[in-house]
């Protein structure tokens, strides 16, 4: 008797899930916040931290002006020694593209931290 050996077909499943960075409630949070221009990095909150799943990049966000849709932010792009504040639009964050089809990613358990407490740990990679 011959054995017919059956192949086994398995389908995989393509997900197409893109994260979004922005939710309604993270844009009351940054409306929220307001101006920062004048606050001390100890009264400044994080509404929000961005990275790099493939590497090294994180982005934690202070303020944003959602009509030309740029952030105010402390960045450390892999150098601890020149992570600064500055700018960062939407847009650039969504149009990075990394290995493997990944892109910018939302931290979505980051906890509430202040300006200061982001600059204190950044200090302390670099000693």
């Amino acid at each position: 008797m011959q054995q017919q050996s059956k192949k086994l077909t398995t389908k995989v499943k393509k997900w197409d899930f893109e994260m979004k960075l922005l939710t309604k409630a993270i844009l009351k949070a940054f409306e929220k916040q307001g101006d920062t221009s004048e606050k001390e990095p100890k009264d400044i909150k994080i509404i929000c931290k961005f990275f790099n799943p493939a590497g090294a990049g994180m982005w934690y966000m202070y303020e944003y002006n959602p009509e030309d849709k740029i952030f105010w932010g402390f960045a450390n792009l892999g150098w601890p020694e020149m992570a600064e504040c500055g700018t960062i639009a939407l847009q650039e964050l969504e149009e990075i593209r990394l290995p493997f089809g990944l892109k910018i990613e939302r931290d979505l358990h980051y906890g509430d931290h202040t300006l200061q407490e982001v600059i204190d740990e950044n200090e302390k990679m670099i000693r």
